[in-house]
């Protein structure tokens, strides 16, 4: 159980990304939190018991998709529009890392059960994470198990495992001893991986140390889902340095894409790397669309203590 209490959410580190400052004081109360990520064992535990089938395993409907594209955005044509999932594929030199399609490919097929596409299986993998999760998935699943998604800061509180303001969930150190602590990416992203924490993908649950409040792999493996929606500017409006967000506006804040509908994903993934994506971090925050998955994002759970379940303080 992480007992709750006040902490300093988001960062003041210059290094950080602008979308984690300032950092603010924040409260959350006592919760249960998984102590790892939903694996794809437990995930078929799921779908076994009740037929769920996942978004990815759906033709995209259009009149969903144009919700989130500019006005007048033309349809693809109906052969494009096919079950599938976003997988990270290496290219096989240098590319220009400002264009995320260089290794992001739209793959028909690709699903919780078929990580990569076609061809591919779960085999060997039954402890991984389960990857491909949209965010009405990890819902169902969440309320399958009578459990609930973690708010961003009952994530990162969680994540912190008790410390404070540092950088890392085990301190200020990546590497310390040389150790590795968390599922990253070594090597210069997207094409020169180079594996030495035993990784090139996904790892199994376990594999890496638990925080202080005994949670694994809290920070890489895969980023995951929190009930929140992505603000790029939230700690800015929480120590009012910009104004609230109107009730009646989309309650997703994204400058980049304004017709974004984002939840925040937390913790990075093993395709964070020292130069391209230093996300593995408790402070770290991005958006991900919330009704799509891909290769690298998956997610855990939380249950209310039962005393907050009863109203009791």
């Amino acid at each position: 159980m992480d007992p709750g209490g006040d902490f300093m959410m988001g960062t003041d580190e210059q290094e950080a990304y602008p979308v984690e400052r300032p950092a603010v004081k924040r409260h959350v109360e006592g919760f249960y939190m998984d102590e790892t990520e939903v694996t794809n064992a437990e995930f078929k535990k799921f779908v076994d018991a009740t037929g769920y089938v996942t978004i990815a395993e759906k033709k995209p409907e259009w009149e969903e998709m144009k919700k989130q594209l500019p006005p007048n955005t033309p349809k693809p044509a109906d052969s494009l529009l096919q079950a599938g999932s976003l997988v990270f594929v290496a290219p096989d030199q240098p590319v220009d890392t400002r264009d995320i399609s260089n290794w992001w490919k739209w793959t028909p097929g690709a699903s919780w059960k078929h990580p990569e596409g076609p061809g591919t299986d779960l085999q060997g993998r039954m402890d991984h994470p389960v990857v491909h999760i949209a965010y009405d998935d990890a819902l169902a699943y969440a309320k399958w198990a009578g459990k609930r998604l973690p708010t961003e800061a009952e994530w990162e509180y969680a994540a912190r495992g008790g410390l404070t303001e540092k950088r890392y969930s085990w301190g200020d150190e990546l590497r310390p001893q040389g150790k590795f602590m968390a599922n990253t990416f070594q090597g210069r992203f997207p094409n020169g991986n180079q594996g030495k924490d035993g990784f090139m993908g996904t790892a199994p649950v376990k594999n890496f140390p638990a925080n202080d409040f005994g949670l694994y792999d809290i920070i890489g493996n895969v980023w995951e889902m929190t009930d929140d929606w992505f603000d790029a500017i939230k700690f800015q409006r929480l120590t009012g340095n910009a104004p609230k967000l109107d009730a009646n506006m989309n309650q997703c804040y994204n400058p980049t894409n304004p017709y974004a509908k984002e939840r925040v994903i937390k913790g990075g993934s093993f395709l964070c790397s020292d130069n391209y994506c230093i996300n593995y971090r408790p402070s770290a925050r991005q958006g991900h669309a919330y009704d799509s998955g891909s290769s690298n994002v998956g997610f855990r759970c939380v249950q209310d203590t039962p005393s907050k379940t009863l109203g009791m303080k």
